[in-house]
């Protein structure tokens, strides 16, 4: 193992766990004895890395946002590419330019070897069909999910109808030929699942539901799996 690779495993070994990291504990992953870890711990010291603990202590690595990335395994890289190919495809139009610019700033800070593996990259998503546009600014929408503000929009149903809803917004998700937004519904006063090409004139509000979010959205989803498991029950008794 050359000593660039082990620094590259190291800072990896550093990142799992909350720390701290004994020199022997290191060397003994690493095949490398405490002494060449200590001397390892001073290099990345020096290449910007902040490393908290010293010998007899442990280390603790805290991220530093000076320190380039240390590198991927190749199957990490591939499943980066593909991820990120994937949301070009069927992600908003600001979500699908972000993936690409992220693709770019990746293939710059890595090691030569592993930018050519990631401009040539075996594996590919391909759509045939995409997803259908959203009718309102994705962006915002997810935004005030995050901020967890409820919003307002016009909207139309599958029969033509249409309502005007305040909702509380839970999560944004990408189907094949369409983008749903899973929110509680003021109006029906229930979860219900929104899709975005048909929502037309979005309002965010500055009504807080924060914290609830998250387990709102897993009582959400729990929901949904407690109805897929019901009708597959009935699908079997028919």
């Amino acid at each position: 193992m050359s000593r660039t690779h082990r620094l590259f495993q190291l800072m990896q070994a550093l990142r799992l766990g909350p720390g701290p990291h004994t020199a022997a504990r290191l060397g003994g992953e690493l095949g490398v004895s405490a002494r060449s870890i200590h001397r390892d711990i001073a290099t990345l010291r020096e290449m910007g890395a902040v490393i908290d603990g010293a010998a007899g202590y442990g280390f603790t690595l805290i991220e530093d946002n000076a320190l380039p990335p240390m590198g991927f395994r190749d199957t990490e890289l591939e499943a980066l590419v593909l991820g990120l190919r994937e949301v070009e495809q069927i992600g908003d139009p600001e979500l699908a330019t972000a993936a690409s610019e992220a693709l770019r700033k990746l293939q710059a800070r890595l090691p030569q070897r592993q930018a050519h593996r990631l401009r040539h990259a075996v594996l590919a998503p391909y759509r045939f069909d995409r997803p259908i546009p959203p009718a309102i600014s994705a962006q915002e929408l997810r935004q005030a999910t995050w901020d967890e503000v409820e919003v307002r929009f016009g909207y139309t149903d599958g029969h033509g109808a249409v309502t005007e809803r305040q909702v509380k917004p839970l999560s944004v998700v990408y189907f094949d030929r369409s983008t749903v937004l899973i929110a509680w519904c003021c109006l029906r006063e229930a979860i219900r699942v929104f899709r975005l090409d048909r929502m037309q004139g979005l309002q965010i509000t500055e009504q807080s539901f924060r914290p609830h979010r998250v387990p709102m959205l897993r009582d959400a989803l729990e929901q949904f799996r407690h109805e897929h498991r019901q009708a597959a029950r009935r699908t079997c008794k028919d």
